[in-house]
C-alpha cells in the first residue's frame, strides 16, 4: 500500500492520517518521540505494511515483477495498488477523490510543524503535481515511478515496470480488488486494539 491507501485506511482521524502518512520517515523505535494518535498512526502504518507484504494475493502480484525488479517488486506493487484504489475510488469512498485528496493536502499543510523535515520538503512537490489524485491514471503512476527511480541507486529502471502493469492490468486489478476487503477487515481489528476510531 502506498500513500493513498495508508491515508484512506486511517479513517477519519486526522492525527492517525498524518502519523500513517509520515511513518516511512520514522525509523526503529523513534515512534516513541511522538504522542497520542500521531504515534498510533505510525504503528498502524507498520501493521498495514506487514499484513500487505504477507498476503498471498500481494505476493502473487509481486512475484510477477521479481525477475526484473528484485527487492523493489513490493514497492512497485504498492504503487500499482494505489492506482487501482484511485481508479475505483467511488467503490470504496462516498467522498469525491479530488475533494478527498485536497482535504488531506490542506490537513498536512496545517501540520507541517509536526512532521519530519523530508515530509516538509516533499509536501509542496506532492501538492503541485497532485500525486494522490493522479494515481488514478496510468500516466500518473508512470511519473511517480520515474521520480522514484531517480532517487534509488543501481540500474533497476523501476519506471519501466509500467509495461508490466499494462501487460497484466486485469490480473493486477483482480488481485487488488480481492485483497482490499481483507486489509480493510484486518485494519479495523488493529484500530480497535490501538483504541482509535
Amino acid at each position: 500500500m502506498n500513500f493513498l491507501a495508508h491515508i484512506f485506511l486511517s479513517g477519519n482521524n486526522d492525527d492517525l492520517k498524518i502519523g500513517n502518512f509520515m511513518a516511512d520517515s520514522i525509523k526503529g523505535k523513534d515512534y516513541d518521540l511522538y504522542k497520542g494518535d500521531l504515534r498510533k498512526g505510525i504503528l498502524l502504518h507498520r501493521k498495514i505494511d506487514s499484513y500487505t507484504d504477507a498476503h498471498p494475493l500481494v505476493q502473487k502480484s509481486a512475484h510477477r515483477l521479481f525477475k526484473e525488479y528484485r527487492h523493489y517488486n513490493g514497492v512497485i506493487v504498492d504503487i500499482f495498488y494505489d492506482h487501482f484504489l484511485a481508479k475505483n475510488w467511488s467503490e470504496y469512498c462516498s467522498i469525491n477523490l479530488a475533494h478527498y485528496v485536497q482535504s488531506f493536502y490542506d490537513l498536512l499543510g496545517q501540520n507541517l510543524d509536526r512532521v519530519p523535515p523530508n515530509i516538509r520538503r516533499m509536501y509542496p512537490i506532492m501538492v503541485a503535481e497532485n500525486w494522490l489524485y493522479n494515481y488514478r491514471e496510468v500516466s500518473g503512476i508512470e511519473q511517480i515511478l520515474f521520480q522514484m527511480n531517480a532517487r534509488i541507486k543501481g540500474d533497476f529502471n523501476i519506471h519501466q515496470s509500467i509495461t508490466k502493469l499494462i501487460e497484466y492490468y486485469t490480473a493486477f486489478e483482480s488481485e487488488f480488488t480481492n485483497f482490499f476487503p481483507d486489509i480493510q477487515t484486518h485494519i479495523s481489528q488493529v484500530k480497535r486494539k490501538l483504541k482509535v476510531q
